[in-house]
């Protein structure tokens, strides 16, 4: 469906509902399994990523699709593979089946995994032949995703030699290898590790029991909202010690005048001041989802930036670098894209009065970076709106109950 999203009449004041972390959440699930805990058991995200996790996680089936969840097929990749006796066939969308997965087939390969490619070498889907790893040392491209690397963690304490991994190049989202070795620490996994190696010794998992935290790239979307309206938002369910790396907009987006102020350990308020620096720069390497939401908001402030560090958002949901250049290029934002940069040195045109509908690529992220622009373009339209359900089904009605319009669109289908 595709929506117009009309701002608020007023000055916004919000207090929305966050969706609990998937990121969290999936690796909970692994780890539970593991521990033959049925996936159901523990408190997590209801998104389609995690069903997608749970379902397969509960299925006996010889095939099984997970659709465009790009964790799941990462991590249930590496799991099935581990699991002596079960003979998977795991599939995805026709975007799944662009994204790589040689390089996590290969190391498990080298742990002793049977897997083969059913359609074309290095891309899903693929067929899996459970058996015991055997495990060791191995060393693993880090550049293109972190979820290969914390899928081979995961599953190391059930190797019969445990694991180490030698990272080899610059690392992508390492917060989100950090976040994996914390949650296996605290389910018992014993791990020592350093910038670019990590060894997982061979033990027993037990179940893991902490509460999955709010998710904060979710959150980015209300501090892009709240920098770019001058209101006021307030945020509960955040851990202002969190283990996720996308925390990390509470400091970068201070650039664009957003202050914070933490009410609690899990409530944080969120203040616009006038104090925007002249321009953002920053290495995004740790927290390349943030890229989005960093973007549309600089445009629609009018604050240069330069962001790095983004060589992993060409294999996500979409190539997130080409489709940030053409969806600002709908509000008039000449982007410049480079293989792991965007920039914008604060070019712009006059798009028209009503600039083309936003497209999402089937990309969550997309249309929820893209939505706060209706503050500046009232009745700006998004197509495929349903995409959120991704990661945050009810992101549309809180917008709602935050004074935003949304209505049903009506576009040529090209």
């Amino acid at each position: 469906m595709d929506i117009r999203i009309y701002p608020p009449e007023e000055m916004l004041e919000a207090s929305p509902a966050l969706p609990l972390s998937k990121s969290q959440s999936n690796r909970l699930l692994i780890i539970n399994a593991i521990c033959g805990m049925p996936a159901t058991a523990a408190k997590t995200a209801e998104c389609d990523d995690t069903k997608a996790m749970i379902a397969a996680l509960e299925s006996g089936a010889d095939t099984i699709n997970i659709g465009g969840a790009g964790t799941a097929m990462r991590f249930l990749t590496a799991y099935f593979a581990a699991m002596p006796g079960r003979d998977v066939t795991i599939d995805g969308d026709d975007r799944m089946r662009q994204r790589p997965i040689g390089p996590l087939v290969d190391a498990l390969r080298a742990c002793g995994a049977e897997i083969t490619y059913t359609r074309t070498e290095g891309f899903p889907p693929l067929h899996i032949s459970g058996r015991r790893l055997t495990g060791g040392t191995i060393t693993v491209d880090s550049t293109v995703s972190s979820q290969f690397i914390s899928a081979l963690l995961m599953i190391a304490p059930i190797m019969d030699n445990g694991l180490t991994i030698h990272l080899d190049g610059q690392q992508s989202s390492r917060p989100y290898i950090d976040m994996t070795l914390q949650m296996m620490a605290d389910a018992g996994a014993e791990t020592v590790a350093t910038d670019d190696t990590i060894t997982v010794r061979k033990t027993s998992y037990r179940p893991y029991t902490r509460e999955v935290e709010a998710d904060w790239s979710a959150a980015s979307y209300w501090f892009e909202i709240a920098a770019i309206s001058s209101g006021s938002v307030s945020l509960k369910g955040l851990s202002r010690k969190s283990i996720q790396g996308d925390s990390r907009i509470s400091e970068l987006i201070k650039a664009t005048g957003l202050d914070h102020c933490w009410v609690s350990d899990n409530e944080i308020e969120l203040t616009p001041t006038p104090d925007a620096g002249a321009r953002l720069i920053a290495d995004l390497s740790d927290t390349p989802d943030l890229a989005q939401t960093l973007a549309v908001t600089c445009c629609l402030l009018s604050i240069p930036f330069r962001f790095t560090g983004l060589q992993s958002l060409k294999i996500k949901e979409t190539d997130r670098l080409t489709a940030l250049q053409s969806e600002l290029g709908k509000l008039g934002f000449i982007v410049e894209t480079g293989p792991d940069t965007l920039t914008w040195q604060g070019a712009a045109y006059n798009p028209g009065e009503e600039p083309d509908a936003i497209d999402t690529y089937g990309d969550h992220r997309m249309a929820m970076s893209f939505a706060p622009a209706a503050l500046f373009f009232p009745g700006l339209t998004i197509k495929n709106a349903g995409v959120t359900s991704k990661s945050y089904p009810e992101f549309w009605n809180e917008l709602q109950k935050a004074g935003f319009r949304i209505e049903e669109a009506w576009t040529d289908p090209e």
